[in-house]
């Protein structure tokens, strides 16, 4: 007998840089049995992304499909060479709207056995414009989706609609992680901290996230800024890149914390990072359920975030969820959850399902189809 023929996915997102889906695409690439199963990456930006190297040391591919929004038949051409010339049968599309299912009816008739979409948020931020683009898509190309995926309740039903998510189409596939990498490391903390200049016994704030409006740094440092009077010693790490990070860099000048705010950019380095903070701030308009916050939790941080985010996101108890508006509130609430011991919530992570080996077990299940 000969080898089992291995199954491919080819998973589309715009650049595998270090966004949340991104990420969580990784942790599934690399825990998954790459005997049997493969995922490839299709992206339309034209450049080197943060994982890129990594996807190809563990035998990936990516392929550069032209953004649609520049030229639309390129965009077909391209996605249906690749889907027929390499022969692949599973497409997941990451996307947060309707207009990303089109994807999927090129790749239905490109040949794909079984197309899927995996939700990625619980809004776009852009009004009633996009909300109607949103729902125009969905009822467009929805019948092309053999598969939805979503992280969360909110993220589910604002991408395939509140019937699909109430009548059980929609799936949830948790954005389950390796806890080991994640829990809190003594040494991860003294190293990062000495490499920062941050004494042991200060107080370190963090957030991980992208610098986008969506991730309303603005506030956030604004929030650690009212911290600042009350804890003098307290330090800011940041750690993203984004369009906004060169204001937010001014703003904290103006506000006069820059001296104490630590932007770290894109880091390989998640669970030291983490292991360093004491307290993760997390003021986002929306998200659809946000993997840094998932990540935070694993490493035992209490975590204060707009209650504008998931429910579903609270795994461990240590989630504090405030409307945003009032820093001076936030700033009030955040120092309260501030803890001397770290909280073990490896138990909180196998009772709620957040498990890579269980999400990878998902993945088969609902795309691979064993």
């Amino acid at each position: 007998m000969g080898r089992p023929k291995i199954k491919r996915l080819l998973c589309l997102v715009s650049i595998m840089d270090a966004g949340g889906a991104e990420t969580y695409m990784m942790k599934l690439l690399r825990k998954i049995d790459r005997t049997k199963y493969r995922i490839d990456f299709g992206v339309n930006e034209n450049r080197k992304g943060v994982y890129d190297k990594e996807i190809k040391e563990l035998g990936g591919k990516i392929y550069y499909i032209p953004p649609k929004s520049k030229d639309l038949f390129a965009f077909r051409r391209a996605l249906r060479k690749v889907i027929k010339k390499n022969g692949y049968e599973y497409v997941l599309r990451i996307t947060s709207n309707g207009l990303g299912l089109m994807d999927l009816k090129i790749a239905k008739k490109a040949g794909a056995k079984v197309t899927a979409a995996r939700s990625s948020n619980s809004s776009d931020g852009g009004g009633k414009k996009t909300e109607f683009l949103n729902r125009m898509g969905r009822n467009l190309y929805a019948k092309y989706v053999d598969v939805k995926l979503a992280p969360s309740d909110l993220a589910g039903k604002y991408t395939f609609g509140e019937e699909a998510y109430m009548n059980g189409e929609v799936h949830i596939l948790p954005n389950g992680l390796d806890y080991d990498e994640y829990s809190f490391s003594e040494e991860k903390r003294d190293e990062l901290r000495e490499y920062l200049n941050i004494p042991s016994d200060a107080l370190a704030v963090g957030h991980i996230g992208r610098f986008v409006p969506q991730k309303n740094h603005s506030f956030l440092l604004e929030v650690f800024s009212e911290i600042k009077k009350k804890r003098p010693d307290a330090h800011l790490i940041l750690t993203g890149t984004g369009a906004d990070e060169e204001a937010m860099k001014k703003y904290a000048k103006t506000l006069k914390i820059d001296d104490c705010t630590h932007f770290l950019g894109v880091r390989p380095d998640v669970k030291k990072i983490l292991s360093a903070m004491d307290l993760f701030v997390f003021p986002s308009f929306y998200e659809g359920m946000p993997n840094t916050v998932i990540e935070a939790q694993a490493s035992g941080l209490p975590v204060v975030l707009s209650d504008t985010i998931t429910k579903e996101a609270d795994i461990t108890g240590l989630l504090t969820y405030l409307p945003l508006g009032d820093r001076v509130f936030w700033a009030e609430k955040a120092l309260e959850k501030v803890s001397e011991e770290r909280k073990d919530t490896k138990e909180d992570f196998r009772k709620a399902g957040y498990d890579i080996e269980v999400a990878c077990e998902l993945l088969k299940k609902y795309i691979f189809q064993d």
